[in-house]
């Protein structure tokens, strides 16, 4: 289904276009539904499509040779899926999961990349989402690291509920491993230490976040750090304004 260039998206990098180009550019977009487990791409494919999740969000993991995956990140209506086109490479670097179902607009590999040659103040928008995105993965390789899995697990909860936009998910003890690189002994004794502090509730991969503040509190400085990072760099997701970036 094709957008029409009076919609105004939900994804935060798209409301936050330039205005002089904005309606030709969503209407170079349509309207798709991710499912759940949906693959969206893998290591060394052919990047075909720029996602921008609306209510979805996908997993990004990173395989290693000896079949080991850690997800790396999240993308939610914050950001996009096929960064590296921005960057000029049209080759995927991971392994991206719908973790959770919803609408997503889309744009092909060659709109997308006529778009950011056509327009400089494009390409340094988006630009800064991918500077975000580094630093962001660079924090959650030493977060894995150094910090303890239940700060982590608080972490990423957090990052999936600001995803999912709901304090209320489903995430598999399959999922929780790949998200904290750690054996599912590990998930179930951190989430039980969230649950007797009162902070979440966790029963066949239904979560839910009953003091997200406390999570807050109980998750690792990486989690505000990210966020700053974002809000920083490219404006509070919270409150969406329609206005070119300065």
């Amino acid at each position: 289904m094709k957008i029409s260039s009076s919609t105004v998206p939900a994804n935060h990098l798209l409301a936050m276009l330039p205005l002089q180009f904005k309606p030709a550019f969503m209407e170079s977009c349509e309207h798709v539904d991710l499912n759940f487990t949906q693959v969206l791409s893998e290591p060394g494919d052919r990047i075909r499509y720029v996602y921008f999740p609306l209510d979805s969000f996908i997993s990004l993991v990173t395989k290693l040779a000896d079949g080991s995956r850690l997800e790396v990140g999240i993308v939610g209506n914050e950001g996009l899926l096929g960064a590296s086109l921005i960057l000029g490479v049209n080759t995927s670097w991971q392994h991206a999961l719908v973790q959770g179902a919803g609408s997503a607009l889309r744009i092909s590999a060659t709109a997308f990349d006529r778009h950011c040659k056509h327009s400089i103040a494009l390409r340094l928008w988006l630009s800064r989402y991918v500077y975000v995105l580094m630093g962001q993965l660079a924090l959650t390789a030493a977060c894995t690291h150094y910090h303890v899995v239940e700060e982590r697990l608080a972490r990423w909860l957090l990052v999936t509920r600001d995803r999912a936009h709901s304090n209320q998910f489903h995430l598999t003890h399959e999922m929780l491993s790949l998200m904290l690189g750690v054996r599912r002994v590990g998930i179930t004794q951190a989430a039980t230490a969230l649950h007797k502090r009162g902070l979440i509730n966790y029963s066949r991969g239904e979560i839910d976040i009953c003091d997200g503040n406390g999570l807050e509190q109980a998750a690792c400085r990486c989690y505000r750090e990210a966020r700053e990072m974002y809000e920083q760099t490219l404006g509070s997701t919270r409150k969406v304004r329609e206005k070119a970036p300065q």
